[in-house]
């Protein structure tokens, strides 16, 4: 550990240790050490165990199921961080949930991603750490600095190894377009959109037409998570309907809710890549699944916001 990093302390909340552990491997410093449990009645409590005055501390936790808790548990533990004088605080999320809820486009309903940002700054971050918000207004959503990391670059350079020569980057809906083109871009490879339309509040949707060329063509489905997965195999059956040959699926948050595994095990899908932005634990790892770790992104991220270096650098 280089002397720069001496005032840097890096906590992780219950949902996601390993994350942690592996943002403190890259950076050759040990994590730091907290109390963090639920009384009988559900009650979270947090007590750091070691002195954080003054010191920058980095708080990791992705909004990962029990969701509820996850947030809370941060919001606490950025409180006991704000009163034992810590110098700042930055909330790392690598998954940040209520992304769809993003505006308010039905009658009577709320902009839970604007509320979430509202408490993390209420309860004394001074900034946040994400990667992949699923819309880029939420960045909007907060008063304090937020940095953005993107998995964009190391699942496009883990295809970049590969030959991708008759690929087209497809985008799982119209609103995916900039994700799946960047993909593209970096790939240099063509694009096509799936449009889609989605079916009331249940999460259901339907896949109705492919707008661009895929008949003859392998093809690689980018979107930012996979969730229950019924939006990328409903994709991944369409482009076969319009002649696509081998299909690759990219999802940069593995979620992976309710029915996805089973989904995803029996889509006709050459392989899955994902990162390890959230836990996944063995029984969702598929055969022809790989994880992409974004740990030495944010741990890298973390080195220059401690050091006052540019994180945009990261990108260049």
């Amino acid at each position: 550990m280089t002397n720069e990093l001496v005032d840097l302390a890096i906590f992780s909340g219950r949902t996601y240790p390993a994350f942690a552990e592996a943002i403190c491997a890259h950076l050759g410093k040990k994590q730091g050490e907290a109390d963090i449990f639920e009384f009988a009645n559900e009650n979270i409590f947090v007590r750091y165990q070691e002195n954080i005055r003054s010191r920058d501390v980095f708080l990791v936790q992705p909004f990962f199921p029990p969701v509820s808790t996850s947030i809370l548990e941060l919001l606490i533990m950025i409180d006991a961080a704000r009163r034992a004088s810590a110098g700042r605080i930055t909330a790392v999320i690598p998954y940040y949930a209520y992304g769809r809820s993003d505006k308010k486009d039905q009658p009577r309903v709320p902009i839970s991603a604007r509320l979430l940002a509202n408490l993390i700054e209420t309860a004394g971050a001074d900034r946040v750490l994400t990667m992949n918000l699923h819309a880029g207004q939420i960045q909007g959503f907060f008063n304090i600095p937020l940095d953005e990391l993107n998995a964009l670059f190391p699942v496009s350079a883990y295809y970049e190894g590969k030959d991708m020569g008759n690929y087209t980057v497809v985008s799982t809906d119209v609103g995916g377009e900039k994700l799946a083109r960047d993909m593209a871009v970096r790939l240099d490879l063509p694009i096509a959109i799936v449009e889609k339309r989605r079916l009331g509040n249940t999460g259901s949707t339907e896949a109705l037409n492919v707008i661009g060329d895929v008949a003859g063509r392998n093809a690689l489905l980018v979107d930012d998570e996979i969730d229950t997965a019924g939006t990328m195999v409903q994709a991944v059956n369409i482009l076969r309907e319009k002649g696509a040959g081998e299909v690759l699926v990219a999802g940069y948050h593995a979620i992976l809710s309710g029915p996805a595994v089973d989904r995803l095990r029996e889509a006709d899908v050459h392989e899955i890549v994902v990162t390890d932005t959230v836990p996944l634990p063995p029984e969702k790892r598929l055969p022809n699944m790989h994880v992409i770790s974004t740990a030495p992104q944010f741990g890298d991220a973390i080195q220059r916001i401690h050091t006052g270096q540019s994180v945009g650098a990261l990108f260049q």
